[in-house]
């Protein structure tokens, strides 16, 4: 391996990291790392040290810093660049966080749960009627988020179809389909604020128009970006763990058994996948805005930084048996869902999704399993980011 080892890497498997990140990891717990335009970045593997460094007052989210790290093409475009929230440092950032923390608190999303127990009963109804094979991705994982961030938002969920989409290609399209999508989405967004504006609607859109736009608190702008981030993190990452997440319990007989003969330990169970299948690689990608010194190294002003939650998660000074998926583990501790001022705001909902989802799919369906081998799987292995194409299951 070279001394600054190439990042991202292709996946060879739906629910497992690259094979050249475990030597990666062993590398670490900081090291720097190659990126496809052949700059360097310092990457951080470690899980103390990965909570370290997110908590550390010189590391910036400003994408438009010089010395940030682009690790893909398809992130170069000025909206990749210029997103709320997560393009933003304090104390905007706060700002922003505090006008949305109550809709995504603990206590609201308990409130969702009668009517999402509700969604996927229907979908599992479908894919039941159907019956087998049947494809869980365009039949549960792909429509369950969709319908339950446009419901939350107030998007219409008939235009399912085209944000669905152009996340997809947001996130894992080439540069042109990216910024493409991405100025699509930015546009259609736009045209739902200009009519919430106009006449607001339940939902969370028309609630913030009430609460922070009318006042003045939040421009039309910013709503459209805060709007653009929410309908893709909400969407896109919850799909990829849930289809990712069926896989990995149908490709360990053992561990599914587990869960089947006490249904109370599939909470526990989801925080092991959380920490097991890292849907997307980083949960961090920032620029250092000072010297930051750590783990023995100083990360000078300007410098490009990655937090692999991927890696962070299979610690092996902080996880036994840390590249073994097992649903009893006590140690499911992770940080998927990032840590410090930019930890996930759906990261409630997304548990929730989770649960009901898998809980309603392994009960009705108990005798679930693969239709084809798991290596037969479609998946767009986009280095930093795993979809699954088509989940093929039979019963």
């Amino acid at each position: 391996m070279t001394e600054a080892p190439p990042y991202p890497q292709r996946r060879t498997c739906p629910y497992e990291p690259p094979p050249g990140y475990r030597e990666i990891g062993e590398r670490g717990p900081v090291l720097k790392v190659t990126l496809f335009d052949g700059r360097e970045a310092w990457m951080v593997t470690g899980y103390r040290e990965s909570r370290e460094i997110l908590t550390h007052p010189n590391l910036s989210s400003q994408r438009t810093h010089p010395g940030f790290p682009i690790v893909a093409p398809r992130f170069r475009s000025q909206i990749a660049r210029s997103l709320a929230l997560i393009a933003m440092d304090p104390p905007v950032h706060d700002v922003y966080r505090r006008y949305l923390n109550p809709h995504f608190s603990l206590k609201t999303v308990r409130a969702m749960r009668p009517a999402l127990e509700e969604i996927v009963s229907g979908f599992i109804d479908a894919i039941v009627e159907q019956g087998p094979p049947a494809d869980l991705v365009p039949m549960l994982a792909v429509p369950l988020p969709s319908l339950v961030i446009c419901r939350h938002l107030g998007v219409p969920y008939e235009d399912h179809d085209f944000f669905q989409d152009a996340s997809g290609k947001v996130m894992l399209g080439t540069e042109e389909e990216s910024a493409t999508a991405a100025q699509d989405l930015v546009d259609y967004i736009d045209r739902l604020v200009a009519a919430q504006i106009k006449e607001p609607a339940d939902g969370l859109l028309g609630t913030l128009v009430r609460e922070r736009v009318i006042p003045g608190d939040v421009g039309h702008d910013e709503l459209v970006s805060i709007a653009l981030v929410l309908l893709i993190a909400a969407h896109e990452t919850t799909s990829s763990s849930l289809a990712l997440g069926i896989i990995t319990l149908l490709e360990h007989p053992e561990q599914l058994a587990r869960v089947l003969e006490d249904p109370g330990r599939l909470p526990g169970a989801i925080e092991e996948l959380l920490r097991y299948i890292a849907t997307t690689d980083l949960v961090a990608t920032r620029v250092a805005k000072g010297d930051i010194e750590i783990a023995g190294h100083l990360i000078r002003e300007g410098e490009g930084v990655l937090v692999s939650g991927t890696l962070a998660n299979r610690d092996a000074q902080v996880h036994g048996r840390a590249h073994e998926f097992d649903v009893l583990r006590e140690d499911t501790h992770h940080l998927t869902f990032g840590f410090g001022i930019h930890q996930c705001l759906g990261q409630n909902l997304a548990r929730l999704e989770l649960e009901v989802a898998l809980n309603q799919l392994l009960t009705r369906i108990p005798g679930i399993r693969l239709a084809v081998p798991v290596d037969e799987l479609p998946i767009l292995g986009a280095g930093t980011v795993q979809r699954v194409l088509r989940l093929p299951v039979e019963w």
